[in-house]
């Protein structure tokens, strides 16, 4: 099984890293996981609604790039449908038990996602109305797959 998370921008600071890092050593005995940067598109402040879809259009371009046709594509996205933990984890396991093995995680730059990345995804995935920093969701969504592995496998770190 392969999860892989497609995001724009690179992360910086230290602290997401290492706890990204810790999830991503405690994922390794369940799955091949990786995080793929796209760069971000340099844009000023202020930006019109042309110049904003223009930004979102070439980090989109970036971002399907990394995605294969075969992928099963969560886009992250504040208006996407939420789940509960247990939920997200029954998903997991029905979309690898009927032979998706290729699961990819969108989360796009400070703009949003581009309409073609929405439409590429198979489902949108919130994690709630706040907005969050996409590092800080990283971290986020890095857990809550190790916490999906975990409730399949039966174990009481979700508890």
């Amino acid at each position: 099984m392969n999860i892989k998370i497609v995001c724009v921008g690179k992360l910086k600071e230290k602290y997401f890293k290492q706890g990204i890092a810790e999830y991503a050593k405690r994922l390794s005995k369940f799955c091949k996981f990786q995080i793929v940067e796209v760069p971000d598109e340099k844009a000023p402040e202020k930006l019109s609604d042309a110049e904003i879809e223009k930004v979102k259009e070439i980090e989109g371009e970036r971002i399907l790039s990394k995605i294969k046709d075969k992928e099963y594509v969560y886009a992250l996205a504040i208006l996407g449908k939420e789940r509960t933990s247990e939920n997200f984890a029954e998903e997991i396991k029905e979309l690898t038990t009927y032979g998706t093995s290729d699961i990819t995680f969108v989360i796009g730059g400070s703009l949003g996602l581009s309409p073609a990345v929405l439409k590429r995804a198979n489902t949108q995935i919130s994690f709630g109305r706040f907005t969050m920093p996409h590092q800080l969701m990283r971290l986020v969504l890095t857990e809550q797959i190790y916490r999906a592995f975990m409730i399949n496998a039966g174990a009481p770190y979700h508890k």
